[in-house]
């Protein structure tokens, strides 16, 4: 009798058949069949193939998202899986699609949509423990089930993004306004360190004034002078600078002044005379606080006046 040679690729499985009835399965490499009585029935391919489905369901707080899945199978290796994957089942992606949106189907509606998007690896798994247990019968082994995405409608992505973008709106203005507090409050403390610093240059400003004065007043006294007139020379001197640095640093462009020598004169007087009325008034408070003193002294006898 005969034999015909047939090959088989790696990879791949042979159904070899005898007048329709199933005789074995031809692994890779050359096979022998006997022609007119045996054939090559079909092959089947052991790769991992992947099936892509779109699932419509609703979540628990009634959104409506489209599930994506992604499940990866391939045929087992061994005789018997071949044997049942080519004669149990004739479309194997259509029976891992109904199951795998029956799982789907079933978890979905209990979860709401922020539960769905975190629970998306452990609704997965379900679905690939429960194509694993429902295609093992059939020969075929799940490799992986994936959800590539859960996308809801449009309108609700556009409001989850308004509603995302309104609380960092809301952490942002907050973090601003701490950020200006803090400005403020640093802004003040700076003002005030600075103005104190400003008196303490006064005061020591003052102070060095009034000591050069002292010796000032102490060489006229030395020269025979009179303090009074040196003290009115003195303050005309200090007019004149005081009005020239308003004209340098004041926002003034013009400024009127007695140009001459009888105005000057009378300005001298002027300062002289404020001088003087502010000795008399220093005196007149002493007097009177001597009289007071006088006052409140205890009465004493003719004898303790006369001495």
């Amino acid at each position: 009798m005969p034999i015909f040679f047939f090959t088989v690729e790696q990879q791949q499985r042979a159904i070899v058949e005898r007048f329709g009835k199933f005789v074995r399965v031809a692994g890779p490499g050359l096979q022998t069949k006997t022609p007119f009585v045996t054939r090559v029935a079909g092959r089947m391919s052991l790769q991992v193939e992947q099936l892509n489905a779109e699932i419509e369901t609703k979540t628990k707080d009634n959104v409506f998202v489209h599930v994506k899945l992604a499940v990866q199978y391939k045929v087992g290796a061994s005789d018997q899986q071949v044997q049942d994957a080519y004669y149990k089942l004739e479309d194997p992606e259509v029976q891992i699609q109904a199951y795998a949106f029956d799982v789907v189907r079933s978890h979905i509606p209990t979860m709401n949509l922020d539960e769905a998007y975190a629970d998306a690896d452990t609704i997965a798994m379900h679905i690939q423990d429960t194509l694993h247990r429902q295609m093992a019968d059939y020969g075929y082994e799940i490799v992986k089930a994936l959800i590539t995405n859960i996308e809801p409608d449009q309108r609700v992505k556009d409001a989850m993004n308004n509603i995302n973008a309104s609380q960092r709106n809301q952490i942002a203005a907050a973090a601003q306004g701490d950020a200006q507090k803090t400005l403020a409050v640093k802004k003040a403390e700076g003002e005030k360190e600075t103005m104190r610093l400003q008196g303490e240059g006064v005061a020591a400003e003052r102070k060095a004034i009034a000591e050069g004065l002292h010796e000032s007043l102490e060489i006229i006294a030395q020269h025979g002078l009179d303090p009074k007139e040196a003290m009115a020379l003195v303050a005309l001197t200090q007019y004149m600078d005081t009005i020239r640095s308003v004209g340098e640093h004041g926002n003034m462009t013009t400024l009127l002044l007695p140009a001459s020598p009888s105005a000057v004169g009378s300005l001298m007087e002027q300062v002289r005379e404020g001088i003087l009325t502010g000795n008399l008034t220093a005196d007149a408070a002493t007097g009177g606080d001597n009289g007071a003193a006088r006052t409140r002294t205890p009465s004493r006898t003719p004898g303790e006046a006369h001495s």
